[in-house]
């Protein structure tokens, strides 16, 4: 796997990208001006990230496996520690599939009828792999989806959630927090004081 060069990422316009990052040059980067990404970041082969008026907004220490895709006009937001398996798609925008208006982007606007809606991916939280998020869904801090679910509402904090359409099955351990909380005083007592 290859990843961009610190200057070909300053060529390509992002709006912000932090330090330590490794965006697969195998993956494709839309509306780049749109797009913050965080620190300790890696974006995998062959993903699409595509930015729409909202923005996509990628926090610090994630991960974004091979083939996912983030698109639509709603705000995307990765908050920190979360991660996405492979071929995770989060679709901020959607069609109307009742019939009573035309879909794809190829068709004017006003015979559409698309809907637009931010969403929200807390802290900690990990998406198995060929899941699908639907415009408009907050999944709270620590939750877990199992892989191949459709999330179509919002999930509540430190629960396990899977199926078509997901449900909390269980709840999710809370460890995790103590290890972030070493992991920064470790860091914290490896950086020099200062003067």
């Amino acid at each position: 796997m290859g990843f961009l060069t610190r200057n070909q990422i300053i060529e390509m316009g992002f709006l912000h990208v932090g330090e330590n990052t490794y965006l697969s040059d195998r993956a494709s980067y839309y509306n780049c001006a749109n797009i913050v990404i965080g620190d300790n970041v890696r974006i995998d082969d062959f993903c699409v990230i595509s930015a729409g008026a909202g923005g996509i907004e990628i926090g610090n220490y994630i991960h974004i496996a091979v083939f996912c895709l983030l698109t639509g006009a709603g705000k995307i937001t990765l908050d920190d520690f979360s991660g996405l398996s492979s071929r995770v798609s989060i679709y901020s925008s959607s069609d109307d599939y009742s019939g009573n208006s035309m879909t794809n982007p190829m068709v004017p606007k006003e015979y559409t009828n698309v809907y637009n809606a931010g969403i929200s991916i807390g802290q900690h939280v990990i998406i198995g792999s060929g899941s699908i998020l639907l415009p408009g869904v907050t999944l709270e801090q620590g939750v877990a989806i199992g892989a191949l679910s459709l999330v179509s509402k919002n999930c509540k904090e430190f629960g396990i959630y899977s199926g078509v359409p997901s449900k909390r099955i269980k709840e999710r351990k809370k460890h995790l927090l103590e290890l972030e909380q070493q992991f920064f005083d470790k860091m914290n007592s490896a950086q020099p004081p200062n003067n």
